[in-house]
């Protein structure tokens, strides 16, 4: 390890002021520890930088001395990649006092704005000019625009939307050398060379610093129509995917599946149930539109077609507000209820959505057999092949003993999406937590073209290291 210099935090304080230069224990540990609780390390100090050209003064002081540094947004990531190292070596530097909205163009749909602006900020603001920006997930209240583009965030809307990487313009980075790339550019047509602004949108932090955006916006949906069905199987949450796009083309927005198993514990912790079904699977299906949309008939209809299809077992349709509430609560909640079984290892993978069905029915017996008594939590995004397929201890295993089968169990998983020519990672990304395991299910060519794009910008290995790429 390269010693650090004795002025490095000096140096720090004088571009950001020293306020904003944090090494007590007390003060750094919110920044040293992920939301879950299940990666933990040492920064040598947490910066908080208030503009660009402080992040760009930051990052050369510490290219400078050899420092390497991990970019943090609202830390709530799933799997430590804004997590520094156990050694007191890296910088942690957090984003969260770049909090401006630069513009909001409801000519051009667009919206430019500080990395560290909360994503429900980005929602309000669009939704100020009549406008949408439909990225939607849990942690939207703390998550930020910075780590959304960091991790190429999914959520419950990319059915109809896409990913983060479908909905950003252009970038504004900070290389690992200080420099800073402005391609601040709302244009929808740049045909003048490789596409820099997609190289560092899932990147994690390892290529540069995002420290702006320009998002791409929508029209508003004012007009929702939401229900809860109860399903006979994945296969037939796959079947009725086709059905609600012939009944809904575009409007069709969201359709999650949740397990028996994930729905009980959600009812559990006081979330009414709104059907008395005993099936093994329920899903969430939303249409939005314009204001005035008939999207209520268009649910309507697809939900007697399907019944009729033998798709759809029983449905409840939201009449209110209120009770489009509780229903997504229904889906929303369950990370939250699955804490109440202790310990989790969580899984997020995709396969194509024909394969769904295969993916639940050859994991389930699988993870059986190797641990007895496992609790399989499944729940996900069938418009888009992405399932969070979670496992909880048996009610008899304690705690250290079920994290000590944790690889051998995440490899069941992993090996069986592989099979299905799925992902081992959908849209949490990478982290230091699956690192190694996607560089080992990769080809040698993709890794190396990674670690060649690696290596380029970052030659010096200080851009958020372990994460990604396996050191070494």
């Amino acid at each position: 390890m390269t010693p650090v210099p004795s002025s490095l935090t000096t140096d720090l304080a004088a571009v950001v002021g020293a306020d904003h230069v944090l090494t007590d224990a007390a003060d750094v540990a919110p920044y040293a520890t992920d939301w879950r609780g299940a990666y933990a390390g040492t920064p040598l100090a947490v910066v908080r930088p208030g503009s660009t050209d402080e992040v760009s003064a930051v990052v050369r002081l510490a290219h400078e001395a050899g420092v390497a540094i991990v970019p943090q947004g609202g830390n709530t990531g799933m799997c430590g990649g804004a997590t520094p190292s156990g050694d007191g070596s890296q910088v942690v530097l957090s984003l969260g006092r770049m909090r401006k909205i630069r513009d909001v163009d409801p000519v051009s749909s667009t919206m430019t704005v500080d990395a560290g602006v909360v994503l429900a900020e980005v929602q309000q603001a669009a939704a100020s000019v009549d406008r949408l920006f439909p990225l939607s997930l849990a942690a939207e209240g703390s998550c930020t625009v910075g780590g959304n583009i960091a991790t190429n965030a999914g959520g419950t809307a990319v059915l109809r939307y896409g990913m983060m990487r479908s909905l950003v313009l252009g970038l504004e980075v900070v290389l690992p050398d200080g420099r800073v790339w402005d391609g601040l550019r709302s244009l929808r047509k740049d045909n003048t060379g490789y596409d820099l602004t997609q190289l560092f949108i899932g990147a994690e932090g390892t290529l540069g610093i995002v420290t702006g955006a320009v998002l791409t916006l929508h029209p508003a949906t004012p007009a929702r129509a939401t229900s809860w069905v109860a399903l006979p199987s994945v296969a037939a949450a796959a079947s009725l995917l086709p059905l609600l796009r012939d009944h809904a083309a575009e409007r069709l927005t969201t359709w999650e599946l949740v397990s028996r198993p994930a729905l009980d514990l959600v009812v559990s912790q006081g979330v009414p149930d709104p059907l008395a079904c005993d099936a093994p699977w329920f899903g969430l299906i939303e249409l939005a539109g314009p204001a005035g949309a008939t999207v209520g008939d268009d649910l309507e209809s697809a939900l007697g077609a399907a019944v009729e299809a033998g798709l759809v077992l029983d449905a409840a349709i939201a009449g209110s507000p209120a009770q489009r509430d509780g229903l997504w609560a229904l889906r929303e909640r369950i990370s939250e209820a699955q804490e109440s079984l202790g310990p989790t290892i969580k899984h997020d993978v995709s396969v194509p959505i024909t394969s769904l069905d295969d993916l639940v029915s050859r994991l389930a017996p699988a993870l059986e057999q190797a641990l007895p008594g496992i609790r399989p939590i499944v729940y996900g995004h069938v418009g888009d092949g992405n399932l969070h397929y979670n496992l909880s201890r048996p009610e008899s295993l304690e705690p250290d003993a079920f994290w000590a089968r944790a690889a051998e169990l995440s490899a069941i998983v992993h090996d069986c999406t592989v099979e299905l020519d799925g992902s081992i990672s959908a849209e949490h990304g990478l982290g230091s937590s699956k690192a190694a395991a996607a560089s080992a299910y990769k080809s040698e060519v993709e890794v190396s073209l990674m670690r060649s794009v690696k290596d380029a910008l970052d030659p010096r290995g200080l851009m958020n290291p372990g994460k990604v790429l396996p050191l070494g």
